[in-house]
């Protein structure tokens, strides 16, 4: 099994998204005097701030776009797709609040409650992604933007079209307003990753001002493009921070409809939604309604499939997919399966140490703790060899680092020559390989070693620090069926003479402790775009570390890394940005922060055979159920106008 999300998971085994001088700093003219501006750099201002704006119809981290201004519909969909049926599912990707097991909140934009998934479908945003090309984005709310030469502001210039559910029109005011709240009261990953929009402000009624900060990363103008825009009107009357279960007003292509909180939720298809027609949004949003099951148990959620209680489930367990789809309906073909390729980089799984807890600080503790876990028992048992190891946080992409650092990676790693242990410059680290017994004595002495090393001694048969405090960790969990890969693992554990148990809660105390860093060891899956930019940050960042609710949940906070994150966002080219990242992985991985888990880069889907699909499956995205439709649908002739 594996865990995803879009904005990164921190615990259900599901698939469930600065100190030193920075590069950034570098890019945006920090060098020699900080005193008066040269009077070369007053001219490149002066000679800059004559120069016309760009105007384009998409943007992109580099520049780089697939589709010409006048593009008539994505590559992968299917333009003439017909409208109408219903898509149910358990939800597999999750943002900020939301959780996977149960909601009792309608606000995902907040760290407050637990968010229903799914409701990101209401709201529209001034662009959107083309799921085929690595971060390009397209005109939804906006028709176009304007750029300025030094690229610090974009001035969206809005669709008169363009309008909230209640029928009164989306304008600049709008727009100002949502970014404005969301940097300000927004969820604290929200806040962080717009740390670098200074302002947005509406300049008439049809266009909006966003300006950065010198030096912003790469990617805030594509976050702040993709964040969802709100009713300035609605939330004059609503407070914005509010948990609540009351409807908000969207402008997106689907609405919410039925919903029971906790068990389950409906978004209904806005029939005359004004940006059905648009070249981004032609072939997509094909249902007419999409319906999110919650289960607290994922047997019995499995079972909810085989008696049809939802259509689609993206299948995370391996034992499930292994041995379990033998039911009647997957024999006589009612129930398909199907393998797809997942092409985005797989990114990092395992169980996160917390670092903020005095024990854990100690790497040579960590790397005990890796050490202990025997990877190849748990996949051939557990998991019927379905997996591959990771070890990279930039697993399955070529910005993983492999071999010993050459070139501009070793020029870049030598400015940070005694900050960093000698290992960086070697090869990077990699999880032993056991051999599969389950209590490889070999490995279990090598973690008993680095334990002695690291002066925590065994006093009648228990691990002590140096002060005489025995140690202890306890894992966190909030559903039952990742147990079995945690019980050999304690057992591993116990025998070096740690005293380890499994804690299992709710999910929401889950959600609670774990945004309160109130954890010793949990699980965590994240992954990030072929072009990361500033999510690094809410990763991996010193800052980040100290805010509730990040994604930093083994509290790094390295002055080096937090360098390197900036060199990476502050990359002039591809080739630039993957060399950064490379660097970045290899200090990473020799800090010992997590024990590292398990990918594979493919889709396990299974559906009920009532639903249609494009031959070509965006690269980028499983395509469902964007760009699905339903047979039922076709079969009564109802095409894509309706």
């Amino acid at each position: 099994m594996t865990l995803s999300s879009q904005a990164g998971r921190a615990s259900s085994p599901s698939r469930r998204d600065v100190l030193v001088l920075s590069a950034a700093a570098l890019a945006a003219g920090v060098s020699g005097s900080f005193g008066a501006r040269t009077a070369s750099a007053a001219a490149a201002e002066n000679a800059a701030a004559t120069q016309e704006w760009t105007e384009t119809h998409g943007i992109s981290a580099f520049g780089d776009l697939k589709y010409p201004e006048n593009f008539a519909h994505l590559d992968y969909v299917n333009q003439a797709a017909p409208k109408g049926g219903v898509f149910s599912q358990i939800g597999s990707t999750r943002i900020f609040n939301q959780n996977f097991l149960t909601f009792n909140s309608l606000n995902s934009f907040i760290l407050r409650g637990d968010a229903a998934l799914g409701m990101e479908v209401t709201f529209a945003t001034l662009m959107a992604r083309a799921a085929d090309e690595p971060d390009a984005m397209y005109g939804l709310l906006a028709r176009a933007v304007k750029i300025s030469p030094d690229g610090l502001a974009y001035t969206f210039l809005l669709r008169p079209e363009a309008r909230f559910h209640d029928g009164t029109p989306i304008t600049a005011h709008d727009v100002a307003f949502s970014l404005t709240t969301l940097k300000e009261k927004g969820h604290p990953i929200i806040a962080q990753l717009t740390r670098d929009m200074i302002s947005a402000t509406a300049d008439d009624d049809a266009s909006v001002t966003v300006r950065f900060a010198k030096g912003r990363a790469r990617d805030v103008p594509l976050f702040v493009a993709g964040l969802p825009v709100f009713s300035r009107a609605y939330y004059e009357k609503h407070p914005f921070e509010e948990s609540t279960l009351d409807v908000p007003l969207g402008s997106g292509s689907y609405r919410v409809g039925r919903f029971e909180a906790g068990r389950f939720i409906e978004y209904d298809r806005v029939k005359d939604w004004w940006g059905a027609d648009l070249p981004i949004s032609v072939g997509q949003s094909n249902f007419d309604t999409l319906r999110y099951e919650f289960y607290r148990d994922r047997d019995v959620a499995f079972e909810g499939f085989t008696a049809k209680s939802y259509l689609f489930r993206e299948e995370f367990t391996s034992r499930v997919w292994a041995t379990r789809y033998d039911f009647p309906a997957v024999v006589d073909g009612r129930v398909k399966r199907d393998v797809i390729p997942d092409d985005t980089p797989s990114g990092a799984q395992g169980w996160f140490i917390n670092t903020r807890r005095a024990v854990f600080q100690n790497p040579k503790l960590r790397e005990a703790l890796i050490v202990a876990f025997d990877f190849e028992w748990a996949n051939k048992q557990l998991m019927y060899g379905s997996y591959e190891r990771t070890w990279s946080v930039f697993q399955n992409s070529d910005m993983m680092a492999e071999g010993k650092p050459q070139g501009a990676e070793l020029a870049l790693l030598e400015k940070f020559r005694g900050k960093v242990s000698d290992e960086v410059f070697g090869e990077p680290f990699v999880p032993p390989v056991s051999d599969g017994s389950g209590q490889d004595r070999k490995l279990l002495r090598r973690a008993s070693r680095l334990l002695d090393e690291a002066g925590f001694a065994v006093k009648d048969g228990r691990r002590v620090s140096p002060d005489g405090t025995p140690v202890a960790l306890e894992f966190l969990l909030d559903e039952p069926t990742f147990k079995p890969h945690h019980m050999l693992y304690i057992k591993n554990l116990e025998t070096l003479g740690i005293a380890a148990t499994l804690r299992m809660v709710d999910p929401v105390q889950y959600r609670a402790r774990v945004d309160g860093f109130d954890f010793d060891v949990t699980v965590q899956r994240f992954s990030f775009s072929t072009t990361p930019g500033d999510s690094l940050r809410t990763y991996f960042s010193s800052r980040a570390a100290e805010i509730r609710g990040s994604q930093n949940l083994a509290g790094i906070a390295d002055p080096v890394v937090d360098a390197l994150i900036e060199t990476v966002i502050g990359a002039n080219s591809r080739a630039d940005l993957v060399v950064a990242a490379r660097a970045l992985d290899r200090v990473i991985r020799a800090g010992r922060y997590w024990v590292p888990h398990w990918y594979k880069a493919t889709h396990w889907l299974a559906y009920w055979d009532e639903f249609g699909r494009p031959e070509q499956k965006p690269r980028f995205s499983r395509g469902a159920p964007e760009t699905w439709w339903s047979r039922d649908a076709q079969a009564a002739g109802r095409d894509g106008k309706r």
